[in-house]
């Protein structure tokens, strides 16, 4: 009797330390943000090389809020990398699902900084899920300033109040 309510102990706390299935993070694959400039400026020069870097840092602060939320898995797309990175993954078809798919994911997270000028920008976050190949969620938000901190907080805008937020911000 004595060893009865050890093992049944033992046996509760095994059972109530696995996550449900229904807790568990989504797997997503986070793919490099692209530019579409229709800015002047970007029709003279071409893409400037602190722009191709924030493209960078916000698609990497994406990966990094997600995965420390809990609420994502975000997987390495290091396998599917080349073939997103020359397609252009707004125009594509759904080419992202494929690709996430690849690497197993269950999401894929795709995004655009559109540039009208230097003062007038905007930042869409397109999340799609990979099975229907369906777009389950978009959200955008306009921004001021081609800057490293105004990019960053138009990305943060974003992961805070719809992607992190409990149906991507929908009702």
């Amino acid at each position: 009797m004595t060893l009865r309510l050890p093992i049944l102990l033992l046996g509760m706390l095994t059972l109530f330390s696995w996550p449900p299935a229904a807790l568990a993070a989504q797997r997503v694959a986070v793919f490099d943000f692209e530019l579409i400039d229709t800015s002047l400026d970007g029709e003279t020069y071409g893409t400037r090389a602190d722009e191709k870097e924030r493209l960078k840092k916000i698609s990497d602060h994406v990966r990094k809020a997600l995965s420390k939320s809990g609420q994502f898995e975000v997987i390495d797309i290091g396998p599917v990398e080349t073939a997103a990175h020359d397609a252009n993954l707004q125009a594509c078809g759904g080419c992202d699902a494929v690709l996430a798919r690849k690497v197993g994911a269950d999401l894929s997270i795709t995004g655009t900084v559109q540039k009208v000028s230097n003062l007038i920008l905007n930042m869409n976050i397109y999340i799609r899920d990979v099975s229907s190949q369906k777009i389950i969620a978009s959200r955008s938000a306009d921004f001021r300033s081609n800057t490293d901190e105004s990019w960053s907080r138009a990305a943060s805008y974003l992961i805070r109040n719809y992607v992190l937020a409990p149906n991507f911000g929908g009702n």
